[in-house]
């Protein structure tokens, strides 16, 4: 879901010498194959213990018996994806930290979830969140919803297993489509076996592999370095701790407000719509357990934060590059740790435990969500043995999409990685748009939404693709004797390196600015979008009555905020019933 750190980015092919490839040794390899093992073994449990995934209900929902401990580090898993592990570092090397300030956004994106967004759905006992949508719209919002989901995910997943193969190649010759396909094959198999229990579970051993790759990979750096202090005068010598920049210019790829208020919206897309984080909110036990496991997020996101951060002024401190790319993340710890046997090994564990987290994530929220809202609302009589079956068949089928997704990445080249990386970001902002259309707004109607939807996802995909034409027809190449070097007690050369073009677009006027502004307001302006034309449309069709919205589906914000007014003037502009405790079942019977 990390869609900024490549979001500019500008690859080639990158051909390195052999000569300087890292390899692998055999306690690498035992370290690589433990991880992947024991995600299938978490499966394999998960497939002969309980009720055997032999309802849709525990397949898909785990029962609804999650405690809030294992969904939130499911939680943290689903976000921090391979390609946050490579991009943060890089991000931090090459700009400083000024990226860090997107940990203000925590509170508010994940604040805003636990109180607003897990309650209403939580109490409508849902599978997809996208139910929510026919019970506020209608069957047509719903399935809108539900295909502009499949196709973000869809285009996301290939990228997440297909990053780290590829940067693990370039640096160490590791086989490229073995790991595709060690990596995408494992987890289609645990997920399909064992179902979201599996997944979440897997989330969490996954997660401890993430942390503690990153954490061996600083520590032998600062140690290597010389020392806490000496790694933080070399960072600050080189201008890397960033100040707080307070300029308000939306253009500005990272600034205070672009990070701190436009990283809320994104985070908000990310928890408190996206259906692979909504799946596991509605698997907890309890709604309070819910809401509780979102908090415990918080820290987790934080610690993973700092961890990437600070892994990127050790690579700093450690070395010197005059260009970087997601590769050289790779090389700089395969370096570094070499002559430490095992610890190689770790960190790519770590890294591809970031891959099946968020796979394994996609893969069994979009069987969730083709069952609940594409299947069964056709075939209302399925019986329930088949019904389990088909999930367990989507889950699979969308695993091999994703190798086919993987492929088709590396057919089209690196550059794919920055489109792929942005429509992700460019569809969660009208997503967003359309549940906050529906939950805070109770005169919104049918077509507005569809029209809302429609025209955001427009608008968002005509900034998108502009600004990536844009700034590739204004970036100029680097001249063909770019080279690079790393001081890590010998100097090692590499040659032929691609550049991040993070150069931001000269100011100017018209459609270029335009297409200039920061990709972390994407959310923010595309989510607006969404609301202010499915506004301007419902009141031109004919608002909707309060006695006509399902009960449970208004969250009552604006009668809060303007409790001030008359209580009649009140009752016609916005909902005054609190949210309600009872518990709303949605039927596709």
């Amino acid at each position: 879901c990390d869609l900024g750190f490549f979001s500019t980015c500008s690859q080639e092919t990158v051909t390195m010498d052999p000569s300087i490839q890292k390899h692998f040794t055999v306690v690498d390899y035992v370290i690589f194959a433990v991880l992947l093992a024991a995600s299938m073994g978490i499966g394999l449990y998960y497939a002969l213990s309980g009720g055997r995934q032999r309802t849709t209900q525990e397949f898909l929902m785990a029962d609804r018996s999650m405690r809030c401990l294992p969904v939130s580090l499911s939680l943290i898993a689903s976000f921090q994806s391979a390609v946050a592990i490579i991009g943060v570092p890089a991000e931090i090397y090459t700009h400083g930290t000024q990226y860090w300030f997107i940990g203000c956004a925590y509170v508010l994106g994940l604040l805003i979830p636990a109180h607003v967004f897990i309650p209403v759905l939580y109490r409508l006992r849902l599978s997809s969140a996208y139910q929510y949508l026919e019970l506020r719209f209608s069957k047509a919002v719903r399935i809108c919803g539900t295909l502009t989901f499949i196709f973000q995910m869809v285009i996301y997943m290939g990228v997440c297993v297909y990053t780290p193969a590829f940067a693990l190649n370039a640096v160490t010759g590791f086989e490229l489509w073995g790991a595709v396909l060690a990596t995408g094959l494992v987890c289609t198999v645990y997920t399909t076996m064992g179902g979201l229990k599996a997944v979440i579970w897997t989330d969490v051993f996954q997660t401890i592999v993430m942390f503690a790759g990153q954490l061996a990979v600083i520590v032998v750096g600062v140690h290597q370095t010389g020392g806490v202090s000496e790694v933080w005068r070399k960072v600050w010598e080189g201008n890397r701790i960033s100040a707080l920049d307070l300029n308000p210019d939306p253009t500005e790829r990272h600034t205070f407000w672009t990070l701190a208020v436009g990283g809320v919206f994104l985070m908000l897309s990310l928890y408190g719509v996206n259906q692979a984080q909504v799946q596991r909110y509605l698997s907890a036990r309890t709604e309070k357990e819910a809401v509780r496991s979102c908090y415990m997020v918080f820290p987790s996101l934080q610690l993973a934060l700092a961890l990437s951060c600070v892994m990127g002024l050790v690579m700093f401190a450690r070395s010197i590059f005059l260009y970087i790319y997601p590769q050289m993340v790779i090389y700089f710890v395969m370096d570094m740790l070499q002559g430490l046997p095992g610890l190689p090994g770790l960190f790519v564990a770590c890294l591809f435990s970031a891959a099946l987290s968020t796979i394994s994530s996609a893969f069994n929220s979009l069987a969730t969500v083709t069952m609940e809202d594409l299947i069964k609302p056709h075939f209302p009589a399925m019986s329930e043995a088949r019904a389990t079956l088909l999930s367990k068949v989507l889950a699979m089928s969308y695993g091999l999409v994703c190798l086919a997704m993987a492929y088709l990445t590396h057919l089209m080249g690196d550059s794919v990685l920055q489109v792929a990386l942005k429509i992700f970001g460019m569809v969660g902002g009208p997503i967003l748009g359309l549940f906050c259309l529906g939950m805070f707004f109770p005169w919104a109607n049918s077509v507005g939404a569809v029209t809302g939807l429609g025209t955001g996802l427009s608008v968002s995909f005509w900034i998108g693709i502009g600004s990536i034409i844009s700034h590739s027809s204004g970036t100029k190449p680097l001249p063909p004797d770019c080279s690079s070097s790393f001081l890590s007690g010998n100097t090692t050369t590499v040659t032929q390196l691609s550049a991040l073009s993070n150069v931001t677009l000269s100011h100017s006027s018209g459609l270029k600015s335009f297409y200039s502004l920061s990709y972390m307001w994407y959310s923010a302006f595309n989510c607006f979008t969404v609301i202010v034309i499915g506004l301007i449309i419902s009141f031109l069709t004919g608002p909707m009555k309060e006695q006509d919205v399902t009960p449970g589906t208004i969250y009552p914000l604006l009668g809060t905020l303007f409790g001030f007014l008359p209580a009649r003037l009140k009752k016609k502009l916005c909902c005054v019933t609190p949210l309600g405790q009872t518990v709303f079942v949605i039927s596709d019977n």
